[in-house]
């Protein structure tokens, strides 16, 4: 059973997720049909189900939280986690690293189709590998320091929520990257 603070923590990222992407709740983007939103926000429910499996195999034990959280209190936070988790990913992105990554990325995307257009495919790529690396560092990242067994990742339950963590990533990305699309185009 998952404390107080980790169901709060729940909330506070799912939140965080619209900020990580959007800069604003989900609900204000001007989406070209609603089926583009109906589908991110079930793979963001579907994630924080996920989240919550995580947080309970993890034995995840964040610090009491004292004072009353509000949904101010609540959405202030989400959007100050979301803005520290897109300055980490930002960061990774121009790394060495992060950089070869992207231009792996590209090489094989050019492999599969020539015709590309490059300068496009690299806007693409850099900003779905920052947005995949931001919801790692929001989901993850503090919850690892959280957690009084994160060793639980390497068995068998554990190896299968985080396959689970990384189809859902992906498909969050994906679907963010499909409303920010469509918002580009009505306006």
């Amino acid at each position: 059973m998952l404390q107080k603070e980790s169901k709060i923590r729940v909330l506070e990222n799912f939140y965080a997720l619209d900020n990580v992407f959007f800069g604003k709740p989900v609900q204000k983007m001007k989406a070209c049909c609603e089926a583009l939103t109906e589908d991110y926000m079930t793979i963001k429910g579907a994630f924080m189900s996920l989240m919550i499996e995580m947080y309970d195999l993890i034995d995840h034990q964040p610090v009491e939280i004292e004072e009353k959280v509000d949904s101010n209190n609540l959405r202030f936070q989400a959007r100050e986690s979301a803005k520290v988790a897109r300055i980490n990913a930002q960061n990774l992105v121009e790394s060495d690293a992060g950089r070869a990554d992207v231009k792996e990325s590209l090489k094989e995307a050019l492999e599969e189709n020539s015709n590309l257009n490059i300068e496009d495919e690299v806007r693409e790529t850099i900003r779905a590998k920052a947005f995949g690396l931001a919801v790692d560092n929001l989901l993850i990242g503090r919850s690892l320091g959280e957690s009084q067994s994160v060793d639980k990742l390497n068995e068998w339950d554990g190896q299968i929520i985080e396959d689970a963590y990384k189809v859902l990533r992906d498909n969050i990305v994906e679907s963010a990257l499909f409303i920010l699309e469509a918002n580009e185009l009505t306006e």
